[in-house]
């Protein structure tokens, strides 16, 4: 299986703060995942909460879990909240329907990880996320914005 590496993982993450950073958002947690919902780098910066770990790392597992970004799961559980609730259940919390959680894909389309970033509005977090990706020279999930 072909997975994020941990320099791709360290670009995405630094160019995420640097993003932030630029357009004068809040200070983010970033967490980056293997295809698998591994953990293969996270940063917190200072004044990040310290639920923004779980937050982040959440979004990015619901990606993975779900096949589309959460941003779409956000949307999704809008129109079927009861089956959301339930899917947060069956996820044992690491899933958060809002913008943030980003899947990630190599030059040839395939799945290599996800982004999860928590500490500004879901919108922003999901803006340095593909900064980050692309950055990367990765692809971020189709479905996002």
């Amino acid at each position: 299986m072909t997975q994020i590496s941990l320099a791709q993982a360290d670009t995405i993450i630094d160019t995420a703060i640097a993003t932030r950073k630029r357009e004068g958002f809040a200070a983010l947690t970033v967490a980056v995942l293997d295809p698998g919902g591994h953990l293969v780098a996270m940063k917190r910066e200072d004044d990040s909460g310290i639920l923004r770990a779980d937050i982040a790392t959440s979004k990015a597992w619901g990606a993975l879990g779900m096949g589309f970004s959460s941003r779409e799961i956000g949307a999704r559980a809008a129109k079927a909240p009861a089956f959301y609730g339930a899917l947060v259940e069956v996820a044992r919390g690491r899933l958060v329907p809002g913008p943030g959680g980003v899947l990630v894909y190599d030059g040839g389309g395939m799945l290599i990880g996800a982004v999860g970033i928590s500490g500004d509005s879901g919108d922003n977090d999901e803006v340095c996320a593909i900064a980050g990706i692309e950055a990367a020279g990765l692809k971020p999930a189709r479905d996002t914005r």
